[in-house]
């Protein structure tokens, strides 16, 4: 089933954009709060300060002559125009041009297009001994009104529009992965996701290609393993099918025995396939103890027939699995090999090695190691002649649950050598 791509509203890339701005307006407003509320605060004791510097400038007991003194000097220094007004609005001293009418409506720091240029700031204040001081200049007297908020939104507008390329790129990455994801979900096992980078994108990315190889490998696996399974249970099942049919006209011992050969190869064949898909999907060990690998090998060659010898030696591990590994190699040996076969323990650079010898005419140069892989036919052996089944593989299965690895050899005498190599940890034997 085709899923539906995500819509606006859920896509990743408008959330963390979204948030992003909307934590930088917070932080712009925030900032010019605290900016605005300092504003003021500074302004408000300039203004104080102003006002006692010009009611001691400016004494009530100064006469209208030594006031026009005053202001034409203040005037001067300040560029500005100056007058005073006493209670009642009546004009007692000035300098500069006059003001107009509208002199009370004046409030602090305001810009008046009506009252005076356009580039005059005019202003009045009133002393505590009733008294108005009006002041009118190009350039305000004290900080400026400047609103930070402005500057604030233009910080944030520049960060906004930097952050788009970024939390884009980002996106577009976690993007293709969840693509890939999809289309990997829809059976197509081949798909793998850019990983590009060093980030936690490029992990992701990466643990998905790996986990998507590691899937894919035992899915084909599992599908050849199948196919194989089918292919060579027609065989015994055939032969079955013709001895019941045979033994129904004659009841003869030896039709009756070659149904419980086959029903026996049935058996193991379907035992070998059951335990190989529990260890491909077993991550450990459900039972480990110490086995005496060399006692274990002789009581399963005294009952084939094959002589062991070699050092004692301890492997931890499951004694089930380490029996399994034994027998199958040592009937892999008497059937596809030749007589004699021997089984040899020994140890050697920190690694115990187990092997069995056969004298056959050996494996085909080039296929020893692909002679491990499930239902192997070495080239050039007849379909009546039969492959090498699971045994070799679960051989390999095996060795790997207890920590070893396993190898062919091609003796110079010819015949065919398989050694098994365990970890020696030590033991009473050593």
């Amino acid at each position: 089933m085709k899923l539906n791509p995500f819509s606006w509203r859920n896509s990743l890339f408008i959330k963390i954009y979204l948030t992003l701005l909307a934590s930088l307006a917070v932080v712009a407003i925030a900032s010019a709060a605290f900016v605005w509320i300092g504003h003021d605060e500074d302004d408000r004791g300039w203004r104080g300060r102003r006002d006692q510097f010009i009611a001691a400038m400016l004494p009530p007991e100064a006469s209208p002559a030594e006031l026009d003194a005053l202001l034409m000097r203040l005037g001067g220094a300040l560029d500005a125009d100056l007058a005073i007004y006493d209670r009642r609005g009546r004009l007692v001293a000035s300098a500069g041009d006059p003001f107009p009418d509208r002199i009370r409506e004046w409030r602090g720091h305001r810009h008046h297009e009506d009252d005076a240029d356009e580039d005059d700031h005019g202003m009045t204040m009133r002393l505590s001994d009733g008294r108005i001081v009006a002041a009118r200049m190009e350039s305000p007297l004290g900080p400026g009104n400047r609103n930070p908020l402005a500057y604030l939104v233009m910080i944030a507008g520049v960060i906004g529009l930097a952050a788009y390329p970024v939390v884009r790129h980002l996106t577009r990455r976690l993007e293709a992965l969840r693509k890939g994801v999809d289309a990997w979900g829809e059976g197509a096992l081949v798909t793998r996701v850019p990983a590009r980078g060093s980030d936690e994108v490029a992990a992701v990315a990466q643990s998905f290609n790996r986990a998507a190889d590691h899937i894919e490998r035992m899915i084909t696996a599992h599908r050849a393993l199948l196919a194989n399974a089918s292919h060579e249970l027609r065989s015994p099942l055939a032969r079955l099918r013709m001895a019941i049919d045979l033994y129904e006209q004659s009841h003869d011992e030896a039709r009756k025995a070659e149904i419980v050969r086959n029903l026996g190869e049935l058996d193991d064949l379907v035992e070998e396939i059951l335990l190989a898909s529990r260890l491909d999907h077993a991550d450990r060990l459900d039972h480990v103890e110490p086995v005496d690998l060399l006692a274990l090998a002789s009581e399963e060659g005294a009952r084939n027939g094959i002589e062991v010898s070699g050092t004692p030696a301890i492997v931890d591990g499951d004694p089930r699995l380490l029996m399994r590994l034994v027998r199958n190699l040592m009937q892999n040996a008497l059937r596809h090999g030749a007589p004699p076969v021997t089984a040899e323990l020994a140890r050697a650079g920190g690694k115990i090695l187990f092997s069995v010898r056969d004298h056959g005419e050996g494996i085909p140069e080039g296929e020893g190691r692909r002679v491990f892989e499930p239902f192997y036919r070495p080239s050039g052996r007849g379909e009546t002649a039969g492959g090498w089944g699971l045994g070799l593989s679960l051989v390999r299965q095996i060795a790997g649950h207890h920590g070893g690895t396993v190898r062919h050899e091609r003796p110079a005498d010819g015949g065919a050598r398989f050694v098994v190599e365990f970890p020696d940890r030590g033991g009473p034997e050593n």
